[in-house]
């Protein structure tokens, strides 16, 4: 008997199986959480931080897409909505880090009522604010999720073309408000576990990171289910390539920034600010600095060029399966040397957390996927579309 719907098959066996895999690493989560509760903690926060890139990447791209049109943004909206509208769950998952705020940060324990440094920030680093500044966070991320998501759900159903200016007024303003918003999230989550550094540039660095990693899993998805209809009707290999291309310009944006910061506080030398990279390039952390220069911009850079990458689907799952990868180093690198600073370790707990809240969201994500259509319905950006054979 043929199946009649074999993508949304896939979703639901690729959900069910992201289902046991997060249930299995929570059970063992819980039971490192007792072992050792500051390690567990430690690594929960690194592999939030991941995993979190991935509805807010989803929400940045929505909202770019929305604000600067193109057909690009038509084959991935629908994963790109999914992702956006899990949202919600991160604001649950960040609880624990609220619950082990003392121990994670700094600035919230006891010692820092002897730090000069610290009180001189107390007014911005104390437990309220920052609970009430992430509670806020996630209610405005969510708003836009949800009105994006509503009015689309609308499209579908109606074919009211309106509705794609109301979109548009909101994604715009949107974006910049998602913007300013992440970043400040990223200051209050991630530079916070070194209260006595700073940077400006290091929220839109992060940020830009976090993207890159939420389009290597979206292209990675519609490359896996542009086999299946409505998606094999609709993905050719010009929207491979646009995808790539935009891929290709977020590590630009990520390793022009990260350099910036780099050659900015190297050159100024000053006592504040140049332990951060110090910290990160001797004892072990060197190495992993080695391996994000080669292979997280010099391999990409030189890959993406190529033409021939971007349009050959196998090529370019295969390529965003390990930027994936790299993207988690990259977090692993900025996050733990805060808290492991006389060399690099890396506990068991680092390979589970990721797991575990991984296949919790995963599990969500396909949820939520498989709660609407596949492509939008009734979008004039969809029709007449042009039908060429993606390449595998």
């Amino acid at each position: 008997m043929t199946n009649p719907d074999p993508a949304m098959d896939k979703i639901a066996l690729w959900q069910r199986w992201s289902l046991v895999v997060g249930i299995a690493g929570t059970l063992g989560a819980l039971a490192a959480f007792q072992a050792n509760r500051a390690e567990f903690l430690r690594s929960y926060l690194f592999a939030y931080l991941f995993w979190a890139g991935m509805p807010l990447g989803c929400l940045g791209i929505l909202l770019m897409h929305h604000t600067v049109g193109g057909k690009w943004g038509m084959v991935i909206r629908r994963f790109c909505e999914a992702g956006a509208r899990t949202i919600p769950i991160m604001a649950l998952l960040l609880i624990p880090v609220l619950a082990g705020i003392a121990t994670l940060y700094v600035w919230a324990g006891p010692e820092a009522a002897h730090d000069a440094n610290i009180q001189s920030k107390a007014a911005y680093l104390n437990v309220p604010f920052f609970i009430a500044r992430a509670v806020f966070y996630f209610a405005v991320w969510t708003l836009y999720a949800f009105l994006l998501s509503k009015w689309s759900r609308e499209q579908d159903r109606t074919g009211d073309e309106a509705l794609m200016g109301r979109m548009r007024a909101l994604s715009a303003p949107g974006l910049v408000v998602f913007v300013v918003t992440a970043t400040f999230a990223f200051f209050d989550w991630i530079m916070s576990i070194e209260p006595h550094w700073f940077s400006t540039v290091y929220g839109a660095m992060f940020l830009m990171g976090q993207v890159l990693e939420a389009f290597a899993l979206l292209i990675a998805l519609l490359i896996l289910l542009s086999k299946y209809a409505p998606l094999r009707d609709h993905v050719t290999e010009q929207h491979l390539h646009d995808l790539g291309n935009l891929m290709f310009a977020f590590t630009i944006m990520w390793a022009y920034l990260s350099f910036s910061q780099f050659i900015i506080i190297w050159a100024g030398n000053l006592p504040e600010e140049i332990p951060w990279y110090l910290r990160r390039l001797a004892k072990g952390w060197n190495a992993i600095a080695v391996f994000l220069i080669v292979f997280h911009f010099c391999l990409p850079f030189v890959l993406m060029m190529q033409r021939d990458m971007k349009r050959r689907a196998g090529l370019l799952l295969k390529l965003c399966g390990f930027m994936l990868v790299v993207r988690l180093v990259d977090v692993f690198w900025v996050v733990e040397p805060g808290f492991y600073q006389q060399r690099l370790e890396v506990h068991y707990t680092d390979l589970l957390l990721p797991v575990a809240i991984g296949g919790l969201w995963l599990a969500a994500l396909f949820w939520q996927l498989r709660a609407r259509p596949l492509v939008p319905l009734n979008d004039p950006r969809l029709r007449g579309a042009p039908r060429e054979t993606v390449a595998f």
